[in-house]
């Protein structure tokens, strides 16, 4: 009987092989990323209150001990 050739790739190799693809795919895709777009909110937008303190606000400070 003839022994049999298994080619088998150890571990190293295959973490190596894995993380040159990634660097790969990662400077494949770096073109195809949109450009950055403007912010449209106007000034006005921008400076309104945001945070409320609504009834489940309040009762997350309260659980959480929060001082108030």
């Amino acid at each position: 009987m003839k022994p049999e050739n298994k080619t088998t790739v150890d571990r190293r190799k295959f973490l190596r092989a894995l993380g040159a693809g990634a660097g790969v795919a990662a400077t494949t895709a770096a073109p195809l990323a949109t450009s950055a777009q403007a912010d449209t909110e106007n000034n006005d937008e921008k400076r309104k209150a945001r945070y409320k303190e609504t009834d489940h606000v309040k009762q997350f400070y309260r659980v959480n001990k929060y001082p108030s």
